[in-house]
């Protein structure tokens, strides 16, 4: 049992908070039942190491029979030591270490995608896991993030996705121009969510969100910039009917992203 939170061992897994350290050596970390148990489900080859709490271990015998299948071994740890290697105050008695496994943006487009998100400058890690999570429930073929978007293995990133990160191609460090062109060269319409755009319900009723599409998201404090939105082939609002100033960044792509969703089910090719 690793016992000593200050052993090389665990500040290696706790150096995994930092983006340096998930750049240098492509590792990212998981925290909590929910992440570790959706990697060994969908990704267990990933999995690098495992460490758990011997009563965490204990309290979820579906996680331990997923890491038997896949011939993974767990480590056993102190709480002191979880919590030392852990970003978050409760891990709930489980962490474990995964390789990063990207898509590429070719391999995403040349899987003839119908619904595709791509994510421009995002940079609240909280945001980018719930359109990650909301492109999962939707239905979406894959999540693009361009190169000033956050890292996708940011732990908060992970933790929002709720283990969405690992049901989905997710690309990263995409040039917005590049993915633009391979969109169109896949026959998707690229729509921009942008406040100053077309109406949607518009757009909705004109049958543009039946098509196969790409929905392109901007910053949460100032959007999309010029350059991004004059890629786009439209941009489209959101229509307001209360009061409310405006809508959550990922409030608003989860609601794209469901419009896009319901009419392409809609439609005999859906």
């Amino acid at each position: 049992m690793l016992e000593n939170p200050r052993s090389p061992r665990v500040r290696a897994v706790a150096k995994l908070t930092k983006r340096s350290a998930r750049t240098e050596t492509g590792l990212f970390l998981l925290e909590g039942p929910q992440s570790v148990r959706e990697a060994l489900t969908y990704v267990p080859a990933a999995i690098v190491e495992l460490f758990a709490t011997p009563g965490g271990w204990e309290k979820h015998p579906d996680i331990r029979a997923k890491a038997e299948d896949a011939g993974i071994d767990v480590e056993y740890v102190s709480e002191q030591v979880l919590n030392a290697m852990a970003d978050t105050v409760t891990p709930q008695g489980l962490v474990a270490v995964a390789r990063q496994t990207p898509t590429s943006v070719r391999d995403i487009f040349d899987a003839s995608p119908r619904l595709v998100a791509i994510c421009e400058e995002i940079r609240d890690p909280g945001n980018l896991g719930t359109i990650i999570r909301a492109a999962d429930a939707a239905g979406a073929d894959a999540v693009v993030l361009t190169g000033r978007t956050v890292d996708p293995f940011n732990p908060k990133v992970v933790r929002a996705t709720t283990g969405s990160l690992f049901h989905l191609p997710v690309s990263v460090g995409a040039d917005l121009a590049d993915v633009v062109d391979r969109a169109r060269a896949s026959d998707l319409r690229v729509l921009a969510a942008d406040v100053k755009g077309d109406d949607l319900l518009k757009a909705r009723a004109e049958g543009v969100l039946a098509e196969p599409t790409a929905w392109l998201f901007g910053n949460e404090a100032h959007g999309l910039d010029d350059d991004a939105l004059a890629l786009a082939d439209q941009a489209l609002r959101l229509p307001i009917f209360g009061r409310a100033e405006s809508l959550n960044l990922a409030t608003a792509a989860s609601v794209c992203l469901y419009e896009s969703a319901f009419a392409q089910r809609a439609t005999p090719s859906g």
